[in-house]
């Protein structure tokens, strides 16, 4: 598997839970960052806030975004991440529970490479992480990273 954390940005603690278990249970080893709120997401991306210092340059592999977040929304998120020039290109995989037409619409329009709606039940979810992880760690070419 590629190098680099997986940054998962989600405020549901089951979800959460499910993630790990789902990603274990696949054995996709790579490190877990997690953020509780957009704004978290933004500092760790940006290197700001409870973030600061950290190398903005070491970008996560592969960026797990819910849509409903506290403080900012996963939307506002993904609009900051692609007006970046550091962080344009990350992948982002919008994992969400919501299958509305204007959010699926809106999130491709602000440059997210995937939508994915979260299974309720847990062995469809572990197959969807599974894979997402087979995915965007083993198959998906990323561009080279600059130093």
């Amino acid at each position: 598997m590629k190098n680099g954390v997986i940054l998962l940005v989600e405020d549901n603690p089951s979800d959460i839970g499910l993630t790990k278990r789902a990603l274990e249970q696949n054995h996709i080893a790579n490190p877990l960052v997690i953020a509780e709120d957009g704004r978290e997401a933004l500092d760790y991306l940006f290197g700001t806030g409870t973030h600061a210092g950290r190398d903005v340059r070491d970008l996560p592999a592969v960026m797990l975004l819910d849509l409903k977040l506290p403080k900012v929304s996963g939307l506002e998120v993904l609009k900051q991440v692609r007006a970046d020039e550091r962080t344009r290109l990350l992948p982002v995989v919008i994992l969400t529970s919501s299958s509305q037409d204007m959010d699926i619409t809106s999130s491709y329009g602000l440059g997210a490479n995937s939508y994915v709606r979260k299974p309720v039940d847990f062995t469809e979810f572990a197959e969807v992480v599974r894979a997402v992880g087979l995915f965007w760690l083993i198959t998906n070419e990323s561009p080279p990273r600059k130093r």
